[in-house]
């Protein structure tokens, strides 16, 4: 089965060209999603699958920038869909907490009205609902994404703990830190039953078990490096805990990122580890490795 991934440079496209190389020939393809000259490499490849990690993940700047985050995220999306149904493909997309509004206390499910309060959350609705014009289409929505490979909010804290006696962190947002290997490991079940006839079409929630706060999660990336023997001048206790509205942003942030996963884990029989691991795993693998690059 060949599978054509686009996007594969990004945090989550490398993880995915190690789990998706278990399930089909890989083919990487990073490419502008902009315009239409791209789908004619696809369509020449003529893959089982098309899995894209491809996105606009600029979230403050596409307040500024909307026509560029619709035509990467919703567009491309239009086209994908079209052409993989016109093959006979899969498509695999993926997506994200921004298309709800963030409200109330509990988890959101698949099922819930979204109501996205940014230019980004916005383009990416848009493009979960043009990909459901193929009916062969799986959408996989995740929340605080990050690992080794590539920028990510982890490694950020990282290197400001090392060089900044103090550190303000949000702390009334709520959601679960998702380790790309994990949504990457997931696309590739998702995708194996996929292509054995299983009926798993349709959107799923996929996020690490457990909740937490940003404040509380740059507290335990810290704490970890420093049992790992990592020299910081902001130590957790340092860490200063504020509000949202203190952190300027151009877009709004949801307040509740939690995501149900009661379908994912249902359909597919997981168990999803608690978000704890996830972190102290990047940490040990950055450190270990010397490079936070």
């Amino acid at each position: 089965m060949k599978i054509v991934l686009l996007g594969a440079n990004g945090q989550l496209g490398w993880q995915l060209r190690r789990s998706l190389s278990l399930v089909g020939e890989v083919m990487p393809l990073e490419i502008d999603l902009r315009g239409t000259q791209w789908a004619d490499l696809v369509r020449a490849a003529r893959p089982a699958a098309v899995v894209n990690a491809a996105a606009y993940t600029a979230v403050d700047q596409a307040e500024d920038e909307p026509e560029a985050a619709f035509e990467v995220n919703a567009h491309a999306c239009e086209v994908l869909a079209a052409l993989t149904g016109e093959l006979g493909a899969w498509l695999l997309h993926f997506s994200s907490d921004y298309v709800f509004d963030g409200s109330g206390d509990r988890p959101w499910t698949e099922t819930d009205l979204p109501r996205p309060l940014s230019v980004y959350g916005r383009s990416k609705l848009a493009g979960d609902k043009a990909v459901a014009a193929n009916p062969r289409h799986l959408v996989l929505r995740s929340s605080w994404l990050y690992d080794s490979w590539g920028q990510n909010f982890l490694k950020t804290i990282l290197k400001a703990a090392a060089s900044r006696d103090e550190l303000a962190v949000v702390a009334d947002q709520r959601g679960a830190p998702t380790r790309a290997a994990l949504v990457a490991d997931v696309a590739a079940l998702a995708l194996r039953q996929a292509f054995a006839g299983q009926p798993v079409a349709g959107t799923y929630h996929v996020a690490a078990a457990g909740v937490t706060t940003w404040h509380e999660y740059a507290c335990l990336v810290v704490k970890e490096a420093m049992a790992r023997g990592m020299a910081v001048r902001a130590v957790p206790e340092g860490i200063r805990p504020i509000p949202a509205a203190e952190y300027p942003a151009r877009a709004r942030r949801p307040v509740n990122s939690r995501l149900d996963t009661t379908k994912l884990r249902r359909t597919f029989g997981l168990q999803l580890p608690d978000w704890k691991q996830g972190v102290n795993a990047v940490v040990a693998e950055l450190l270990d490795r010397s490079s936070l690059a």
